[in-house]
């Protein structure tokens, strides 16, 4: 659920930032105490060199000069921010508007926004509250705890650690993620048991993000607790901490809904409707900025309201090492560590919403921002990242030691072993969702100075970015925060990553058998030669009609000449079927749910009979040409038709579009 295109930001005075006490008397808050800070507070710590002080007059000049300008040019709608320090708001502001159409500005206090993902921090910690009270053993088989059945893979169970850590291996899941008709939805229990994907990883091994784990996570704590995890949540988490303005249900309680922002893709297009979350424990809150202050406060106080001091410090600080030294899969949360500070975190996105929370551990500050549009080109997801390290570099500069470096010709060395074509993680290999396995293949490569070349990591300019090996096979991108690394078994590197992505995501080299450096060549060579065949046939009768020849074929090397023909079409017309499926999939979230399933079946039925069929039609072609006698044109071309029919066929067995599932 991640915007990724990257966009700068500066200042503009033309949108604003509101407080409370702009909106209406009457959707005042209920007053809740916010989590107490810790006993002691923090110490105030002497400035280091290029360090400014956290408080609340600088912070609010900054944001007045970073915000305004970057929603405008981002054509975003609006943003809250909230930060904390020592179990107090610093600041929590809104900037732009919450509604478009009539102006109405952010409140931090009352306007709601979906912050997405960053609702799995409260089921991690319902499941936390549920380990405390002795219901849940995160290394237990989670199977005790559901009234269905989990298939081992590979002799082992799925648990409630990996489940945490994103490493249960789990295929990516994406029917039901979300629409727009609450009748879509279905209880939790009917979601996790309808929707069950396979496990493509033995556990514990390769980290995929799975929001159908997540979903079973909620759906476990409701089993252990006898409660729904909406009422869970509510009289666990929310109540607590005083957030009265925060909901997981869908659609929202009536009390609540006229406090949501408007989503937009952009600020200058049509808002879309409340989205619903299939997997809800994944990602239905609905949640204010003083609302999230709190929840910060609470994890950042070791869990105080929550949970015992030590089951927050073994939800916080339980890493999993997957590609050091790059950050961590934490219990729930995961490492976005900057600047030599440990910082754990969460991101978050709808189609319209998206979020950053990040908690600085030692220095006891949250740092929370949410948008209510994806903005120009996807902006957001690079304004957020940006956001965060600008903050982290103002207010938290870095502490770490200087890095190393590798000689130019090691590192060269290095880089080309990084050299291919590399799938990533967090994907399907069972449905037809698999084809993007073969379209989206990430590619590393070298430039002629030996220098690596990642194309889907760039700066905020959209250019690549640039590299310097700091550390053996550990690169760091140029004038940024990024490292890259790779891990390295008996002298070739069989899996690397970022810190962006590493803890929930890694790129495993893709199999000769898959790589698209020479399969996809080789399919867009099959498609010309199918479509020239087709094309061929009204062409030459065109011509034979003009010049009145008959056409040389008798008997069965006429039907197969014919036969072949009609099978490049239909090899044909299956595909473009799938491309306008796919359209028609991607194009709307409500197409990802059960009423595309009537398509999705006739689509690999029909591609099962088109692609199989050419495959015989151009083999009884080729031993018909070749017991003729045709000339040497006619027999290989014969040759390149059945290749062309094998390599569909191939890519279409491989790659799932003819797998017989609607289950994606």
């Amino acid at each position: 659920m991640r915007s990724i295109k990257l966009f700068a930001a500066a200042a503009l005075a033309l949108i604003g930032g509101v407080t409370a006490a702009q909106q209406s008397a009457t959707l005042a808050p209920t007053p809740a105490p916010v989590a107490k800070p810790l006993a002691t507070a923090a110490q105030p710590q002497p400035l280091i060199a290029g360090q400014v002080s956290l408080t609340k007059q600088d912070l609010d000049s900054w944001l007045d000069g970073y915000m305004p300008y970057a929603l405008k040019t981002g054509d975003i709608a609006g943003a809250v921010v909230v930060v904390v320090k020592d179990g107090q708001i610093v600041t929590k502001r809104g900037f732009g508007y919450a509604d478009v159409a009539t102006r109405k500005p952010v409140d931090p206090d009352l306007t709601l926004f979906r912050p997405g993902s960053v609702s799995k921090l409260f089921t991690w910690t319902a499941v936390m509250q549920q380990v405390e009270a002795g219901k849940i053993d995160l290394d237990a088989d989670v199977n005790k705890y559901i009234d269905f059945k989990i298939p081992l893979k590979d002799g082992k169970p799925v648990t409630m650690r990996e489940i945490m850590q994103h490493t249960s291996g789990f295929e990516e899941h994406g029917k039901e993620i979300m629409f727009f008709d609450s009748k879509n939805l279905t209880s939790l229990g009917d979601y996790v048991k309808h929707g069950l994907p396979h496990r493509i990883y033995t556990p514990g091994t390769t980290p995929s993000y799975s929001n159908y784990a997540t979903a079973l996570a909620g759906y476990i704590v409701e089993r252990v607790s006898g409660q729904s995890f909406d009422d869970y949540v509510d009289q666990h988490i929310f109540k607590p901490l005083g957030m009265a303005h925060s909901s997981f249900r869908q659609p929202l309680p009536a009390q609540l809904a006229p406090l949501m922002a408007t989503g937009y893709p952009q600020a200058s297009a049509d808002p879309v409707k409340y989205e619903i979350v299939g997997p809800a424990p994944a990602g239905s809150l609905a949640s204010p900025g003083s609302d999230m202050a709190r929840f910060m406060v609470a994890h950042l106080n070791q869990g105080a309201g929550l949970m015992k001091p030590e089951t927050a410090r073994l939800m916080h600080d339980s890493p999993l090492d997957v590609v050091p030294p790059l950050n961590r899969m934490e219990l729930g949360f995961f490492e976005t560590n900057i600047n030599g500070r440990q910082v754990i975190a969460h991101l978050g996105d709808t189609t319209v919403f998206h979020t950053s929370l990040h908690l600085f551990m030692k220095e006891n500050v949250g740092f929370y921002v949410s948008f209510n549009s994806a903005g120009k080109n996807g902006a957001v997801g690079g304004l957020r990242g940006a956001m965060f390290q600008d903050f982290a570099d103002r207010y938290l500069p870095s502490i770490a030691t200087a890095d190393g470096k590798v000689d130019a010709k090691t590192s060269a060395e290095h880089a080309k072993l990084m050299v291919g074509n590399w799938l990533n993680s967090r994907r399907q290999e069972t449905s037809f969702m698999a084809i993007t396995n073969l379209i989206g293949q990430a590619t590393i490569s070298v430039d002629d100075k030996g220098n690596l070349v990642v194309p889907m990591v760039h700066g905020l300019n959209g250019v690549p970015s640039k590299w310097v090996e700091i550390a053996p096979f550990v690169w760091r991108q140029v004038g940024g925060h990024e490292r890259l690394a790779a891990k390295v078994v008996d002298g070739k590197v069989v899996r690397w990553s970022f810190d962006g992505v590493s803890p929930f995501m890694v790129f495993d080299r893709a199999p000769a058998s898959q790589s698209a450096t020479w399969l996809l060549p080789l399919l867009y060579a099959s498609l010309g030669v199918l479509a020239l065949t087709l094309l061929q046939w009204p062409i030459a009768a065109l011509i034979r009609r003009r010049y009145k020849a008959p056409l040389a074929l008798e008997g069965r090397a006429r039907q197969a000449y014919r036969g072949v023909r009609i099978g490049a079409g239909l090899v044909l017309a299956a595909l473009v079927g799938w491309i306008i499926g796919f359209t028609k999939l991607m194009g709307d979230i409500s197409n990802l749910t059960s009423g595309s399933d009537g398509m999705l079946w006739l689509l690999q039925i029909v591609g099962a009979i088109a692609f199989g069929g050419g495959v015989l039609l151009a083999g009884w072609n080729l031993w018909i040409t070749w017991q003729g006698k045709r000339g040497w044109f006619s027999k290989l071309w014969s040759v390149l038709l059945l290749i062309a029919t094998l390599t569909v066929f191939y890519v279409a067995w491989t790659f799932g579009l003819i797998a017989m599932t609607v289950n994606f």
